[in-house]
């Protein structure tokens, strides 16, 4: 299944903000882009962050997931300094689910106002939790 956000760089360059697989879900790159096609908060990292994290949200359940499902999520951010603030707004969304998590600098983005970008992954176990449970919930074998 193909999940589009209504990007304008999903046509330009050939990808889809999320793609499902069986139970596996991937979500690319989310970068803060509006409704309208701009760029949200510039030159706030935090406020970008919030917009990602929505753009994700909204791209898990077109494809039958949550955020609770998610257990691995990407951080790219074009000034390191900016890791506290957008953690802070990662927490807000994962704080319970706590997925894996790496937080990266990159030198730049496609375009030069995006301070954040981030990605996620998630698993969709139905059958083997509780209803509302997280994924630390989840029987390993």
């Amino acid at each position: 299944m193909l999940v589009s956000s209504g990007s304008p760089y999903e046509p330009l360059t050939g990808f889809s903000r999320a793609v499902r697989v069986g139970s596996f879900v991937a979500v690319a790159g989310t970068a803060p882009i509006g409704p309208d096609g701009r760029t949200v908060a510039p030159g706030n990292a935090e406020e970008q962050a919030r917009r990602c994290l929505e753009i994700i949200r909204e791209a898990l359940e077109r494809a039958g997931a949550r955020l609770e499902d998610v257990v691995r999520t990407r951080t790219m951010l074009r000034r390191i300094e900016d890791w506290p603030a957008v953690s802070g707004v990662h927490a807000e969304y994962f704080r319970q689910i706590r997925p894996a998590s790496t937080i990266v600098q990159v030198s730049g983005f496609v375009d030069a106002e995006w301070l954040v970008e981030i990605e996620a992954d998630a698993v969709i176990q139905e059958e083997e939790r509780e209803p509302g449970a997280s994924h630390s919930s989840w029987k390993c074998s």
